[in-house]
């Protein structure tokens, strides 16, 4: 099988075979320096400024968002949420649990943001703005410079999603004058799913040292203490975070996430110029380099997800619910290749032969 899809996604020989390793005793010194390397070069990535932290939470990236949300942000909060596919909506979710005030932004599906769709929102009074900078459901890539420029100024501080951007798409912290940032290591990070990690500034440390969150496995104040001496509070998962370590550097050595970026750009570029013959749609107004977003015009998605697993081993992104047959998506993080692409394209023009696309 090849897999197209946006997480889990291929894994180099390098990962893979850390995987296949017995999982060490971690309160160590040799694990707690594996896990201040981690958090060095996630810094570096993002674009951190050099008094953030990372934590690293054992959980899918949904327990990230779980809990930047409940530990930055409070009842006297009042923020502003993107919703504009089934991302957006989980954030929404997410405050409306916690009891956090939201005002809800809903976008069509596939559509971008742009300063008249924020005009109305100046000087409202807002304290946080959340978005999943690429909304994975939809492809749809926001513009987060009009983003961090509307928060910045307002005073507003931005909480944002990156789970499938990070190492795709440009992204840094410090200029963005993003609060705190999430990913997951299943996505550009090419390891298995099972960690999630959110770099957190110093405004954001501030927010969670005066907030009261009533969770034990989510506090971040007690991840951020452990995370001093290069551990986490509970048992992670240690053999992850080994591959999520040789997985950075791996990155350093090849030259930095501008190198990982050009790459995933370069992948992506030249499937959706290979496709324009075919009877596809791109659905988002900007897309992500990390995925492209299509809508069949003469057959349904689902079907066509299920004949490429199923006739030429080939997994693409299937998508759920009122998207299911409209929109497939076709990842490009990952280890994948030109040639991997050449296989997908063949494959999608004979589907097109035969009637199936």
């Amino acid at each position: 099988m090849i897999n197209f899809t946006v997480g889990p996604v291929q894994s180099s020989d390098e990962v893979r075979k850390i995987g296949q390793e017995q999982v060490p005793y971690f309160r160590t010194p040799e694990f707690s320096n594996i896990m201040y390397e981690n958090e060095k070069l996630v810094k570096k990535f993002s674009g951190a400024s050099e008094n953030s932290r990372v934590v690293f939470i054992t959980g899918s990236g949904t327990a990230s968002m779980e809990a930047a949300v409940m530990n930055i942000f409070n009842e006297n909060d009042n923020v502003l949420i993107i919703n504009g596919g089934s991302f957006g909506q989980r954030f929404v979710d997410l405050c409306s649990l916690y009891n956090v005030k939201y005002t809800e932004i809903k976008l069509p599906i596939g559509k971008g943001i742009n300063e008249e769709t924020l005009k109305k929102y100046e000087g409202e009074g807002y304290t946080g703005f959340l978005v999943n900078v690429h909304e994975t459901s939809t492809g749809e890539h926001y513009n987060i410079e009009i983003i961090s420029d509307f928060c910045k100024r307002n005073n507003i501080f931005l909480l944002v999603d990156a789970i499938s951007s990070f190492l795709a798409d440009e992204f840094n912290m410090k200029e963005l004058h993003v609060g705190a940032m999430i990913t997951g290591s299943q996505k550009a990070l090419a390891c298995p799913p099972g960690i999630s990690l959110i770099v957190l500034s110093e405004d954001a440390i501030k927010r969670v040292e005066n907030n009261q969150t009533k969770c034990m496995y989510l506090d971040i104040k007690n991840a951020l203490k452990n995370g001093e001496r290069g551990q986490t509070p509970f048992t992670p998962a240690v053999g992850i975070l080994r591959q999520i370590n040789a997985r950075l550097k791996q990155i350093e050595r090849d030259g930095g996430q501008q190198i990982e970026i050009n790459r995933t750009r370069e992948l992506a570029e030249y499937f959706r110029n290979a496709i324009k013959d075919l009877p596809l749609e791109i659905v988002p107004e900007d897309s992500s380099n990390a995925v492209t977003a299509l809508h069949p015009l003469n057959n349904q998605a689902y079907k066509i997800f299920e004949t490429l697993k199923d006739e030429y081993g080939i997994w693409i992104c299937p998508n759920g619910g009122e998207l299911k047959d409209k929109v497939f998506r076709v990842g490009h993080i990952g280890d994948l290749t030109i040639q991997d692409y050449d296989k997908l394209i063949d494959a999608l023009k004979k589907l097109h032969d035969k009637g199936i696309l």
